[in-house]
């Protein structure tokens, strides 16, 4: 019973990326190839793509997970809390960002890059 619990979960969330994937103008396959769907969210956030693999260096990649959904919030036009959401619980904001009624608004300006330049 668990085991097909876990199944569903995970098919909602591989749906609800699929839908994000779309709503950002790319095509929605791309979310269920493992490694590809981190290297493609990156770009959708105005990341270069190896930004993404950054996500699976241990220990640090929890940063970049968090700065990787931090943008994509952004890219949707949600803020911190949603951050902490799609952060903490996944299971509930990705299908909101997927199925909802929110809009992709392209890579949002990103602005830790802008304080370290300065």
């Amino acid at each position: 019973m668990v085991y097909i619990i876990l199944f569903l979960l995970i098919i909602l969330l591989i749906a609800s990326l699929w839908k994000i994937f779309e709503k950002a103008g790319v095509e929605g396959w791309k979310a269920i190839i493992p490694i590809y769907n981190l290297w493609v969210l990156a770009e959708i956030v105005g990341k270069p793509g190896w930004f993404g693999l950054l996500a699976y260096i241990p220990y640090v990649g929890i940063i970049f997970i968090f700065y990787l959904y931090y943008l994509l919030a952004k890219s949707f036009g949600k803020g911190v809390l949603f951050t902490l959401g799609l952060f903490f619980l996944s299971i509930i904001f990705f299908p909101i960002l997927g199925f909802g009624d929110a809009k992709y608004q392209g890579p949002p300006e990103d602005d830790l890059t802008k304080k370290i330049e300065q």
